[in-house]
């Protein structure tokens, strides 16, 4: 409130500076009064002075009439100073109103009009005075303003038309433009769309954190595979070094759809030292290689952890997915060995190659 009571401040020398009529010496005297009593913080005074005087003069000539609607606006600016947004709101409202008005001026206090509909809450009234607005101004900030409430409406089509006037005006959005455009044009039924804008213009030059907002939108978007992609490009473009990263790599990978994937960054990994060779590693190995159902390599690397661990459990998951693909020679061995190792379970299973 207290930076839209200055706005409106501010905006009182400007009318008086851009007058729609000649006003007596007595009525200039006393509007700088009263904005000298305003910045000082005499808040009431100035709201019950201003709303008589701009109804004491409203029926009177095109000076008169000018007065009243600066009243109006000293009434304003010491309402929104009080956090009387709804009764500022009317203020201006009436201000603007005001037969014989400069049509420059009436759409600045419309536009400050919107700011404390919103503030209010008065979405509905917000949306319908910044698209008045917008119509004959052109306004990026203002746009974003109104995809804004329309999101906050759920007005998803509306919104999304919007989205797309605002986007053309701006060289790059911002964070929180960004995170508004993806959900604006997600419930828009707009995704691919949506997709297609997350990765454009990322190349070899763009920094660590373009790529790391990029993949956290497409998670965002529902769409982990692009995330996964994203950031594996990141990875290998060298942008994302830190362990949380590489960690974040595999369990993109493996939420994504490509779990292969990130069993062949496990082994690189462990290969190079670049990791513990420890049961959190060989774990996601195994797992990796078998949700991606490469065989193999599946069995292998169980077998390497159910080694490491000495788990009966890890033996016993070992033996029934030998099991499962047809690898009975390994499936016994596997669940004699977690038998051994006291797991009831695998006996069970071992009555099966009797």
């Amino acid at each position: 409130m207290q930076r839209l009571g200055g706005v409106l401040l501010f905006s009182l020398w400007a009318s008086l500076a851009h007058a729609s009529a000649p006003l007596s010496g007595d009525i200039i005297g006393d509007l700088r009064a009263m904005q000298t009593q305003l910045a000082e913080g005499a808040y009431d005074s100035v709201a019950t002075r201003g709303a008589a005087q701009a109804e004491r003069l409203a029926g009177g000539n095109a000076s008169d009439r000018w007065a009243s609607a600066l009243y109006h606006q000293l009434a304003a600016g010491a309402l929104a100073r009080m956090e009387q947004p709804v009764a500022a709101a009317d203020h201006l409202a009436k201000a603007r109103q005001t037969r014989g008005v400069e049509a420059e001026q009436t759409m600045r206090w419309l536009k400050e009009e919107a700011s404390l509909r919103r503030a209010a809450g008065q979405n509905d009234q917000a949306i319908a005075l910044l698209s008045e607005w917008l119509a004959s101004e052109q306004d990026p900030d203002v746009q974003w303003q109104l995809v804004r409430l329309l999101a906050d409406e759920g007005e998803w089509e509306d919104a999304a038309e919007r989205l797309e006037q605002a986007m053309a005006q701006v060289e790059k959005p911002s964070e929180s433009q960004q995170a508004l455009a993806l959900v604006v044009l997600r419930r828009a039924g707009q995704g691919e769309q949506a997709l297609g804008w997350l990765v454009e213009g990322l190349n070899r030059e763009s920094d660590a954190e373009a790529w790391r907002q990029a993949a956290g939108l497409a998670q965002q978007a529902g769409q982990p595979g692009v995330a996964a992609g994203l950031w594996d490009t990141a990875w290998q473009l060298g942008k994302l070094e830190a362990p949380e990263d590489f960690w974040l790599l595999i369990e993109l990978h493996r939420a994504g759809g490509t779990p292969a994937r990130a069993a062949e960054r496990l082994e690189q990994a462990l290969e190079r030292g670049d990791i513990e060779r420890d049961e959190r590693a060989l774990r996601l190995l195994a797992t990796s290689w078998q949700q991606a159902r490469h065989v193999n390599h599946a069995l292998s690397a169980w077998k390497t952890l159910a080694e490491h661990t000495q788990n009966a459990a890890d033996w016993r998951q070992y033996g029934q997915l030998a099991y499962a693909w047809g690898e009975e020679t390994q499936a016994e061995a596997a669940l004699l060995e977690a038998a051994r190792l006291g797991d009831e379970q695998a006996s069970q299973w071992l009555a099966r190659f009797d």
